[in-house]
């Protein structure tokens, strides 16, 4: 399991956090990809405009007393699948996926508590988030369709997924991992990212809010992958980083700016104790099919292939995307597309 991290150099199955700095801060290994753009919104192609275009029923489900922001997609009745997403991002990073699943799937997306429109807590735990995970599948009808639903989990998504998959099998007919590692980076991989962060400023963490920014365009200039990755397709990093954004009053009381949706001290307010006792003594128990799709160049997936620590089972149905790295649905999401299609036409048997 993982251990604690500082919010720079976190367990590998921490997802994208945006991270923002002062001008001039940052070397070029770690600048925003959105930053040329200057606030304009990249070229994109046409199927993923028609994809966006599809606007999801927008609504708030409570759960643990908190309230859960939940998109769904397709009638109720069909087969149902839950998406969620990784740290610190939101239920539309599947926005531009879910469309091409909704025509024979029931589909729903979740903003896990204290990330995207969802409500922030005083602490966060596997158990929760699980609780939440269930709630939001009856919320959403994915029991209608005469099985229960599947669920797809990307990165810290995948890690609630499993939790969830191993803790409780009888909510779920399967599980889908994407690019889900566990366990932290290697020692060499450490200590570059803790160079990397001695160069960057103003990261949020738990004594330190997100910063306003004055601007839209301002606030896109510090948008960037964690873990670090080549851009991928610029249009959907565009799209993610724009709803990754609220309105704010500024700090100086002049008006309202830009920050940043996610809880700054989530990963400090996080306890891993359920995850860790699921793990205790060896590998858990899995009793619902489990497959795990990942990018081919992900340093997270190749960790887990080169021997580290584990506690996904040795026989599960692994499917590699080519030319990817871990944020698969910025990189290859037509790939992931066409795996998930895949995938579930022909299993669980």
């Amino acid at each position: 399991m993982a251990e604690d991290a500082s919010p720079a150099v976190r367990p590998t199955f921490d997802d994208d956090r945006p991270v923002h700095t002062e001008p001039g801060e940052l070397p070029p290994e770690v600048q925003s990809p959105l930053a040329p753009f200057d606030g304009r919104e990249p070229e994109a192609p046409q199927w993923f405009k028609d994809a966006i275009a599809q606007e999801p029923e927008r609504r708030f489900v409570e759960s643990l007393g908190t309230k859960l922001e939940l998109l769904t997609w397709g009638e109720v009745g069909k087969p149902g699948l839950l998406l969620v997403h990784g740290n610190s991002a939101h239920a539309d990073w599947w926005s531009f996926i879910a469309p091409f699943l909704a025509n024979n799937y029931r589909v729903a997306s979740m903003s896990l508590a204290g990330m995207g429109a969802s409500d922030w807590r005083e602490t966060y735990a596997f158990q929760d988030f699980a609780e939440d995970a269930e709630a939001c599948a009856r919320a959403a009808g994915l029991y209608e369709g005469g099985r229960k639903p599947i669920y797809i989990g990307h990165s810290f998504g995948g890690s609630q997924v499993f939790y969830a998959a191993a803790s409780h099998p009888e909510r779920m007919h399967a599980a889908v991992l994407v690019d889900t590692g566990f366990g932290g980076p290697p020692p060499a991989q450490q200590k570059e990212m803790e160079r990397r962060a001695e160069r960057v400023r103003n990261i949020p963490t738990a004594d330190r809010a997100n910063r306003v920014y004055p601007d839209m365009p301002t606030a896109l200039k510090r948008f960037r992958f964690m873990p670090p990755q080549a851009p991928g397709h610029l249009f959907v990093a565009d799209f993610i980083a724009r709803r990754s954004l609220k309105q704010a009053p500024l700090e100086d009381g002049s008006g309202m700016g830009w920050t940043w949706r996610f809880d700054p001290a989530m990963w400090n307010k996080l306890d891993r104790t359920a995850m860790n006792q699921l793990s205790e003594g060896g590998k858990p128990e899995v009793k619902v099919p489990l497959a795990h799709i990942y990018g081919e160049r992900s340093g997270v997936a190749k960790r887990a292939r080169d021997g580290a620590p584990s506690p996904l089972p040795d026989d599960m149905i692994q499917v590699a995307i080519p030319d990817s790295d871990h944020h698969i649905m910025v990189d290859q999401p037509l790939a992931l597309v066409a795996a998930l299609r895949a995938l579930l036409a022909a299993w669980p048997a």
